[in-house]
C-alpha cells in the first residue's frame, strides 16, 4: 500500500496537450533556464551536507576520541552507500518526476545532518552517515534526467560543463561553511548550518524544477531543435519509459563502453577524493595548517576546477565528444602535482596549496566527462542509471581510499612514524593516477552514439 502510494507520488509527470506554436520558443528558453538553474543550485546544496565531515574530522577525533581509522570507516561507508544509492536511485529517477525526487532527497539528507550533529556515538555516526550517503544518491540522477530531456546531444558537453561547476561551488563552500560553523559553535554546527540550507533548498527545488518538455506542453528536445530552431521537418517522437529488465540488461550491463569508463572512473575517484577526504587532516598534521586552512584547501581544490570544467566540456564537444581523450590529457598534470606535494618539505604551505589548485583544476574535467560519456553512450531514458553505474565504480574507489588511507596512516604511524604513513598515502595516490592514465588510453577514440 505504502509502496504504491510512493510510486504514484514519484511517477513521471504526464504529457499534456501541446501549447500553441507561437509560445514554444519562448517557453523552451524559460524552462531550459529554470532546469539548469534549479538543478545547479540544488546539486550544489547536496554537497553542503555531504562534504562537511572531512573539514571537521580532526575536531571530531579530538572531541569524541575517534582514530583516523574510525573516521576512515565513516568516510568509506558513506562512499559505498552513496555509490549504491546513485546506481539504484538512478534507475528509479529514470522513471520518476525529478521535481519531487530531487526535492525530497535534499530534505532527507538535511535530516540526516541534523541527527549526526546531535549525537556523539560512533555506531550512530556510522549508521547515519551511511544513510546520508544512500540518500545523496537522489541528487545526481534526476539532474542527468532533466538535462538529458531539455538539452540536445550536441550541447551536452558544454551544458554539463556549466552544470558541473555546481560540484565545485557546493564542495568549496562546504569546507568554508563547516570550518566557520565549527570554529564558532563547535563541530556539531558544521552539520546544523548546512542542514538548514538544504531544507530551504528542498522547497526551492519543488517550486522551480519541472519534468520533461512534454509535461508542460512542449515538444521533445529533438523535435524542438529540428523544427523550431533549424526549420527542418521531423516526425514527432513518441517516447516511452523503459522497463526494469530493458533498462539494466540492454542499456547498461551489455554496454561494453560503459564498463570501460566505469573502471577508469574507479581510479579517477580515488585521486579526486584523496585530498577532499584527507587533505585537511594531512595539511594540519604534516604541513602546519589551521582548521580554517584545511577548509581553505578544500575551497582551492573545488574552485580550481571551475574554469577547467567549463573549458574542457567545450573542448570535448569540439573533438566530436571524445570524453576519454580529454580526460586522459587532464590526468597527466595531476601526476606531476602529487609528485610536487610529495617532494615539498614542511613549511612551504603556499606551495602545497598551489599543487592542490593544480589537482583541482585538472581532476574535475574527467569527473564530469566520464559521467557525460555514460549519457552519450545510452538512451536519454537511461541516463540516470548509466550515470549511476559509472558513479558506483567511482564511489567504490572513494570507499577504498577512505578506508585504506585511514588504515595506512594509523598502521605506519604505530609501526614507524606519522610522516611515513602520509608518505605512503601520497605514493598510493600517484600509483592510482598512473593506472587511470593507462585505462583512459583505451577510451581515446570513443565517441557518442549517433
Amino acid at each position: 500500500m505504502i509502496f504504491r502510494k510512493l510510486k504514484a507520488f514519484y511517477a513521471p509527470a504526464p504529457h499534456i496537450d501541446p501549447v500553441p506554436d507561437s509560445e514554444i520558443t519562448k517557453l523552451y528558453a524559460r524552462y531550459r533556464w529554470s532546469t539548469l538553474e534549479s538543478t545547479f543550485l540544488g546539486y550544489a546544496t547536496f554537497y553542503l551536507v555531504r562534504n562537511n565531515l572531512s573539514t571537521v574530522a580532526k575536531d571530531i577525533e579530538g572531541a569524541l576520541h575517534y582514530t583516523h581509522n574510525m573516521i576512515g570507516s565513516i568516510l568509506a561507508i558513506t562512499a559505498i552507500t552513496y555509490g549504491l544509492g546513485k546506481f539504484l536511485m538512478g534507475s528509479l529517477s529514470d522513471r520518476s518526476n525529478p521535481r519531487k525526487f530531487m526535492a525530497s532527497g535534499l530534505l532527507l539528507t538535511a535530516i540526516c545532518n541534523f541527527a549526526f550533529g546531535s549525537v556523539g556515538n560512533y555506531s550512530a555516526h556510522l549508521a547515519l552517515w551511511a544513510l546520508n550517503g544512500f540518500i545523496q544518491g537522489m541528487g545526481w540522477p534526476p539532474c542527468g534526467r532533466s538535462i538529458g530531456h531539455w538539452f540536445s546531444l550536441r550541447e551536452r558537453g558544454s551544458i554539463f560543463a556549466i552544470w558541473n561547476v555546481a560540484h565545485n561551488i557546493g564542495g568549496g563552500i562546504a569546507g568554508i561553511l563547516a570550518a566557520f560553523a565549527a570554529s564558532h559553535f563547535g563541530w556539531s554546527a558544521a552539520f546544523y548550518f548546512p542542514g538548514i540550507i538544504a531544507a530551504v533548498g528542498s522547497v526551492y527545488l519543488f517550486w522551480r524544477l519541472r519534468d520533461t518538455p512534454q509535461s508542460v506542453g512542449l515538444p521533445a528536445i529533438e523535435n524542438f531543435k529540428h523544427v523550431y530552431t533549424n526549420g527542418e521537418k521531423k516526425e514527432a517522437l513518441h517516447e516511452k519509459e523503459l522497463g526494469t529488465r530493458e533498462l539494466f540488461v540492454e542499456y547498461i550491463f551489455k554496454n561494453k563502453y560503459l564498463w570501460m569508463f566505469a573502471i577508469a572512473n574507479f581510479f579517477v575517484y580515488i585521486v579526486r577524493y584523496s585530498m577532499l577526504d584527507w587533505g585537511p587532516t594531512f595539511l594540519r598534521e604534516m604541513k602546519g595548517a589551521s582548521l580554517e586552512g584545511g577548509g581553505i584547501a578544500i575551497l582551492i581544490i573545488e574552485f580550481g576546477g571551475i574554469p577547467s570544467t567549463l573549458l574542457m566540456g567545450w573542448v570535448s564537444d569540439k573533438f566530436q565528444g571524445r570524453r576519454g581523450m580529454v580526460s586522459l590529457l587532464c590526468m597527466i598534470p595531476i601526476l606531476a602535482a602529487f609528485a610536487g606535494i610529495y617532494l615539498t618539505p614542511t613549511g612551504h604551505l603556499n606551495l602545497d596549496m598551489m599543487f592542490l589548485a593544480i589537482v583541482g583544476f585538472f581532476v574535475y574535467p574527467p569527473v564530469m566527462l566520464l559521467g557525460v560519456a555514460g549519457l552519450d553512450l545510452t538512451s536519454k531514458k537511461a541516463v540516470g542509471t548509466a550515470a549511476g553505474f559509472i558513479g558506483l565504480f567511482g564511489y567504490m574507489g572513494r570507499t577504498v581510499q577512505a578506508k585504506g588511507f585511514g588504515w595506512m596512516v594509523d598502521y605506519f604511524k604505530n609501526n614507524y612514524s606519522l610522516e611515513v604513513g602520509w608518505n605512503m598515502v601520497i605514493i598510493a595516490i600517484l600509483c592510482c593516477t598512473l593506472i587511470s592514465i593507462i585505462l583512459l588510453a583505451f577510451t581515446w577514440h570513443i565517441k557518442p552514439k549517433a
